[in-house]
């Protein structure tokens, strides 16, 4: 007969085996989700637009966005991180991101929002690159699930411009 030990260890090793394989197929299952997320930024007010002292542009603008990023959410997601980020290039480099507004949605009740604001951090080019300049303003997302491989993707909105001169 087998000692008590060993029969533990069998038994373990066979209910790791069971979970590693249901992780596996819950984290392929992911991959059949259509995904269909939506979104829209209004660029309402550009608050200013000034030469900072060091020479750096500064720009404050007054945003109203709205997604419905329910798609998103499948029995495996855990959160989903979401970020608003204007886009454009410069002669020093061919793409400048700089981050506008953040968010976590914890759910999918929470995961169609539509809300004014203004840039929560500061949006500022080192330089005096941005008078007169078009720019993209990108509402990226990483999906957080349970279980899996994160991913990540975006939705780019073009047609954006700054203005002339400072303000």
């Amino acid at each position: 007969m087998h000692s008590f030990g060993y029969r533990a260890n069998a038994l373990l090793t066979f209910a790791i085996t069971i979970l590693a394989i249901m992780c596996a197929m819950a984290s392929v299952s992911d991959n059949f989700n259509s995904l269909s997320p939506t979104s829209e930024v209004q660029v309402w007010n550009i608050n200013w637009f000034r030469k900072k002292p060091d020479g750096d542009d500064e720009v404050s603008l007054t945003l109203n966005i709205s997604a419905n990023l329910e798609s998103l959410f499948t029995w495996n997601t855990k959160q989903v991180f979401v970020f608003l980020a204007a886009e454009y290039g410069t002669p020093k480099n061919a793409l400048n991101q700089v981050s506008l507004w953040d968010g976590i949605i914890p759910s999918k009740e929470h995961a169609k929002f539509s809300f004014h604001t203004t840039n929560k951090y500061r949006f500022i080019d080192q330089g005096s690159n941005l008078r007169g300049k078009n720019f993209n303003l990108t509402l990226h997302w990483h999906v957080m699930p349970k279980t899996g491989k994160m991913f990540a993707d975006k939705i780019v909105m073009s047609g954006y411009r700054m203005l002339e001169a400072y303000r």
